[in-house]
């Protein structure tokens, strides 16, 4: 049987943005157009304790920030749509670059106010990096605003590409009227209130120039001029140059308001890609071999991108996200961790619609399914029905920031140890466990990750801990060509052996200059920043 057709169904995209563009609030509309969630609002007005039906945890409700990254699933014109929200803090960039090998497209939302923002950039990069479709929505319209040029401009010179306008607005703030759609060559008049859904807009043809002038004066012969120098600069739509991640189509808008949201969908259908083929590797007679998997295979495949402990109090459970690359995911089907060897027994295998976790009764390519297990599944593992194969390019990034960690019970040591393993393995931080004995120390790549950690071992592990500073401001894994060569190196540097939660050995630096020394003194180390380069080499101690 080919699963050609429910794959090509398929759309699953992440949503990308800097702090405070809207991205919760877009994330949430989304779903409500979709028909996926019945009423919007769950947004709270007080910043303090705001959070939409995205934000789960506890810590999010308090600060308000998404810090995991939350997946949800809704069904739009015969399509199956998988949305990724993503932190947009930047001290959880790890997280979302995670995140990002798990979709097929972005979405990014630039708040209209402020343009491309420093954490935007760093996504862009990743986006560039791995040459992901981006679609841009220009958000909160209805407020004092920059030129629309000047944001084209700008997102021009971020993202290296070039902007094709979709709609076009027909002024801002006070006096925002709505946007062109060029796809349709209609108006859509602005309105605003969050009540609103897609059809309630009234829409008029733009071929009704003069009704249109005379309801919207100068600001719409003003959005004319503009929308024309902006088409004259831009280059045409071309379908191919945005999968190949060669320009980005541009959507204006007010996700408070629900405006220009559907726009936005329905792009999402019919320009974004649907599953792509994806690289692994088999070793074959102790040879690293590549081979490109088809989403249409018929065997079961996909990697872990993210695992999160203690979705469900209640239950003290994990769950394995697991972004499904090949073949048809059936209950009941026998799998297998391709790191461990091992059978995956999951006590039960969902889906995601906002809040709401439903059981699977089949998958395809592109779809995310979250394994509920009790450990034995690490982040970037690849899980399949029998063929031994492993995906790559799940980034592992070296730590900037360590923190020793000291319990203030000594007594709870036990628990700390299980807390700091399951955190670990989820990838909410680096735990790394010396080799010369000693506390255990916490890498980040931002300050918040620690203040996460320390709130999580205390409310879902019963763990008081205080964090200290170390001497350590830096990492690198650490493969060499023999045992023995590997040998030599830890016994050179006991007191700078450290193990992260995969059991993958890494050198602690003190300075930047440490690594250059050590390598001079053993130039057959090599020194990964990292850790999946550390995986892939066969002299890997972990």
């Amino acid at each position: 049987m080919t699963h050609a057709p429910e794959t090509r169904r398929r759309r699953t995209f992440a949503i990308i943005s800097h702090p405070d563009a809207g991205k919760t609030t877009l994330t949430e509309k989304l779903l409500l157009f979709s028909g996926a969630i019945q009423i919007a609002g769950s947004v709270k007005a007080r910043k303090a304790s705001r959070h939409a039906t995205s934000d789960w945890m506890e810590i999010e409700k308090q600060r308000g920030i998404s810090v995991a990254s939350s997946v949800m699933q809704m069904q739009y014109r015969d399509h199956v749509v998988n949305l990724l929200d993503t932190p947009g803090h930047k001290d959880f960039s790890e997280d979302t670059y995670r995140v990002l090998t798990a979709v097929d497209s972005a979405l990014m939302v630039i708040d209209a106010a402020n343009g491309v923002e420093s954490q935007t950039r760093r996504l862009i990069e990743v986006c560039r990096q791995r040459n992901t479709p981006i679609l841009t929505f220009v958000n909160k319209m209805d407020r004092e605003v920059r030129d629309p040029l000047d944001i084209l401009d700008e997102v021009e010179r971020e993202l290296g590409m070039p902007c094709v306008p979709m709609t076009w607005p027909v002024g801002q703030g006070k006096r925002f009227g709505g946007i062109i759609n060029l796809r349709t060559q209609t108006m859509t008049v602005f309105e605003s209130g969050s009540e609103r859904l897609p059809h309630d807009f009234e829409t008029i043809p733009l071929v009704e120039t003069e009704r249109l002038r005379e309801r919207f004066g100068q600001e719409f012969d003003d959005a004319l001029e503009s929308m024309e120098l902006a088409t004259g600069a831009s280059p045409t739509f071309d379908h191919q140059a945005f999968l190949e991640a060669r320009q980005t189509p541009v959507f204006f808008g007010s996700g408070v308001n629900n405006f220009g949201v559907m726009e936005v969908l329905d792009a999402l259908v019919d320009l974004a890609p649907a599953p792509r083929p994806r690289l692994s590797t088999l070793v074959v007679n102790r040879q690293t071999v590549e081979k490109t998997i088809q989403p249409e295979d018929p065997g079961f495949s996909g990697v872990v991108f993210k695992v999160q402990a203690n979705m469900d109090a209640n239950h003290r459970d994990r769950i394995a996200f697991v972004r499904v690359a090949s073949g048809q995911y059936k209950p009941g089907m026998k799998l297998k961790v391709q790191r461990t060897a091992k059978e995956l027994r999951p006590t039960s295998v969902v889906t995601f619609l906002s809040q709401r976790r439903e059981a699977v009764d089949e998958a395809y390519a592109g779809d995310i399914i979250g394994f509920t297990t009790h450990g034995g599944v690490q982040l970037g593992d690849t899980i399949t029905d029998g063929a031994s194969l492993q995906y790559t390019g799940l980034p592992f990034f070296a730590p900037e920031l360590f923190m020793t960690v000291l319990l203030n019970n000594p007594l709870r040591t036990k628990q700390l140890q299980q807390g700091l393993e399951q955190l670990g393995e989820e990838g909410a931080i680096q735990v790394f466990k010396p080799e010369a004995g000693g506390a255990m120390l916490l890498g980040a790549i931002g300050q918040l990750q620690f203040e996460v950690v320390q709130h999580r071992l205390k409310t879902e592990y019963d763990c008081d801990v205080r964090l200290e500073g170390c001497q350590y401001t830096g990492a690198r894994w650490i493969t060499a060509d023999s045992p023995a060569e590997l040998r030599d190196f830890c016994n050179a540097y006991p007191q700078r052996m450290a193990l992260d939660a995969a059991g993958t050995l890494a050198y602690l630096c003190t300075s930047p200059y440490d690594v250059r020394l050590a390598q001079e003194r053993f130039p057959k180390i090599h020194f990964h920043p990292l850790r999946e380069h550390a995986g892939l080499s066969l002299g890997n101690a972990g």
